[in-house]
């Protein structure tokens, strides 16, 4: 196997990155590691050939750490930081991503950051594309030579991919217990040739021979953040006996090749062919495990290993949603079980106007609503109606000539406008749809599918002529509020 991978013109990385986010569990209770001895510890990655160090904002000291070691290098250039930005909910302006990428810029002690990945929390808030917009503003300049997302789902990758943001790669979780990239996230990448960085690969160690035939864990005994939030993976998909048989099967085909159960497990990853590469988690000081990222890239599966694995995958239940929804919406699979250890709160996306003793109507910003005399949604009573709703915002079609990206914007400003009338897409009964062209009738149809399922209102979708140029697909909507 290539040790590595051409991800953009000016970016190539090993297929195995290393990943700083457990510098935050080892800072959580408030001892902030010493810089130059911490980063002394990431020399022999670099030794070896693993140059790529992933971290975060909210890493603890990860970001200055990695600076400290790469700027003390007698070869620095050979090393690529890559980091993320995950701002709060809320109203987000250029000044706000500048302030952003120089507080990183400044905390790495770097003049351009190699990798940006961006995280939203809440898609209905449109300030998700506006953040993206501006990040490109800034690639421009050279403060960013890349952009990358991290736990963006396939729909909203598409978004932003088909409003021609360049984005190189999304970071997701995915392993064999978490095969969500294989589906919806497969096709996104098909179309437009990004590419995935892949976390989570051991599951919070938990796919290793350290648990090959051992009682299941309490939660409270757990003593690590991953351990915590990859308990709940494995009881998502099955619980602890299907993980278990899992278990088994690895650490027979790891006999087989005379390796981990841990190598087999992040070599099968990089079998998914939209994987850049892994990214597997170091304790700076702690652990090293450079012989075990060497030999992981020598494994050569044979079909009967593929075939084993898949069959062993047969009985798993699907990881509840799509790819980075374990941040979104319930169950939240995190180290606490919700977003407590993220967020205090999601603001209303449109600020929500009384015109009447019981009317209230929100405003979308689009240059159409002043001109027509309209609002974007009206809440009279215990109904709101919501007016025919294109890919607009502000002076901008976002999602391209996509279809289903137009779609899926198209809804999430519905569910913004609803939540802030004090509903949620679950009170909705009535959607109409209209296309301007017939022939993308199944993708839009789809789009509504996947955002409806399990809400299934009663819907109509006809061939219309729609006003402004490039917009292909307009939807309306009524919700109930009992």
């Amino acid at each position: 196997m290539k040790t590595h991978f051409q991800l953009s013109e000016s970016l190539q990385i090993p297929r195995v990155v290393i990943g700083l986010w457990q510098i935050a569990d080892m800072e959580r209770h408030g001892e902030t590691l010493d810089p130059a001895a911490t980063a002394h510890f990431m020399q022999p990655y670099n030794e070896a050939g693993f140059t790529a160090f992933d971290m975060a904002d909210h890493y603890g000291s990860s970001e200055i750490i990695a600076g400290t070691f790469k700027n003390n290098s007698s070869d620095p250039d050979s090393i690529q930081l890559f980091t993320k930005w995950v701002p709060k909910p809320g109203k987000i302006t250029l000044t706000t991503v500048r302030e952003a990428v120089n507080s990183a810029l400044e905390r790495m002690g770097q003049k351009s950051i190699d990798l940006m990945q961006f995280h939203a929390w809440h898609y209905p808030d449109p300030n998700w594309i506006d953040a993206l917009f501006y990040l490109d503003e800034l690639r421009k300049e050279g403060l960013i030579k890349n952009i990358g997302v991290t736990n963006f789902d396939a729909p909203h990758l598409r978004i932003a991919l088909a409003s021609g943001i360049p984005i190189v790669s999304n970071q997701v979780a995915h392993s064999v217990i978490d095969c969500r990239a294989r589906k919806e996230m497969a096709e996104v990448c098909n179309e437009y040739g990004v590419k995935l960085l892949a976390y989570g690969t051991l599951a919070g160690g938990f796919l290793s021979d350290k648990w090959l035939g051992k009682p299941e864990p309490e939660m409270d005994s757990l003593t690590t953040w991953s351990q915590m939030k990859y308990k709940r993976f494995i009881d998502a998909v099955g619980g602890w006996s299907m993980f278990q048989d899992i278990l088994k099967v690895l650490d027979s085909i790891a006999k087989k090749h005379e390796t981990s159960i841990a190598n087999i497990a992040s070599r099968y990853m990089l079998e998914n062919q939209h994987v850049a590469a892994v990214i597997i988690g170091a304790r700076l000081g702690e652990r090293n495990h450079i012989r075990d990222h060497r030999e992981m890239l020598n494994i050569e599966f044979d079909p009967e290993d593929i075939d084993r694995i898949r069959e062993v995958q047969g009985p798993l239940q699907p990881v509840p949603g799509d790819c980075g929804d374990e941040y979104r919406k319930p169950p939240f699979l995190t180290a606490s079980g919700d977003l407590s250890h993220h967020l205090e709160t999601i603001p209303p996306v449109f600020d929500a106007v009384q015109t009447g003793p019981d009317r209230h109507q929100v405003f979308s910003g689009t240059p159409w609503e002043w001109f027509a005399g309209y609002s974007r949604a009206v809440r009279k009573g215990n109904s709101i109606f919501v007016s025919g709703t294109t890919a607009t915002h502000g002076d901008l079609r976002i999602g391209g000539l996509d279809p289903a990206a137009q779609a899926h914007y198209i809804i999430d400003k519905i569910e913004g406008a609803i939540a802030s009338l004090g509903g949620s897409l679950n009170d909705v009964v009535r959607t109409r749809i209209f296309v301007h062209d017939l022939e993308h009738w199944e993708a839009v149809a789809r789009a509504h599918g996947k955002r409806f399922d399990g809400i299934n209102p009663a819907n109509t979708l006809v061939q219309g002529k729609l006003v402004g140029e490039g917009y292909l697909v307009e939807i309306e909507a009524e919700a109930r509020l009992d």
